[in-house]
């Protein structure tokens, strides 16, 4: 299945912020049940507003029939990124160090119930990586999701695991992924 996908900038994003907050809630709290002050959508909002606020924050969003299905969005990790800082296990100086080009974060990628197991997170996180520069993107997921299925859906894709963090107080521990923006 194709969906049609739009790009955003950050300058886009009162268009566009109410369907991301929207399917946050139906997929996040009402198809998998995460609960806590983690996956508040007041929280979720907060998180957004600090990753559009970022220097090369993109999006895309996916629609079939005009209805949004899905969408994901990130940033390049700064110069001075926390990104690395939470590593349970740190990584060598080489491993993490960023000048604002070499990294790209994943910081979400979300699809609605009736459009998942359609390929439809694959062109949404293709479509988004199409347009980077970056030689390398990092994502976090959690590796109890779906009893560790969505962990082995990104090694599909190509990650690979290189450490885990706890980024907030209140958040899961979270698997780190790694992989080249554009595999040859």
């Amino acid at each position: 299945m194709t969906v049609d996908v739009k790009h955003f900038v950050a300058a886009d994003l009162p268009e566009f912020r109410q369907h991301i907050l929207d399917i946050h809630v139906e997929v996040r709290q009402r198809d998998f049940g995460l609960t806590g002050t983690f996956y508040d959508v007041e929280r979720f909002d907060e998180r957004l507003s600090a990753y559009s606020s970022r220097p090369g924050w993109t999006a895309v969003m996916g629609f079939e029939d005009g209805q949004p299905v899905g969408f994901c969005f990130g940033t390049a990790l700064a110069p001075d990124t926390k990104w690395w800082h939470n590593m349970l296990t740190p990584l060598t100086p080489d491993a993490s160090k960023e000048d604002g080009k070499r990294t790209v974060s994943l910081n979400e990628i979300v699809v609605r119930k009736p459009w998942r197991g359609r390929s439809v997170a694959w062109q949404l996180h293709e479509a988004w990586l199409q347009h980077r520069t970056e030689s390398r993107v990092t994502l976090l997921v959690n590796p109890k999701a779906g009893n560790g299925a969505v962990e082995a859906v990104y090694e599909a894709w190509g990650y690979r695991k290189v450490g885990d963090q706890q980024p907030f107080s209140d958040s899961p521990v979270f698997s780190v992924m790694l992989r080249p923006t554009h595999p040859e």
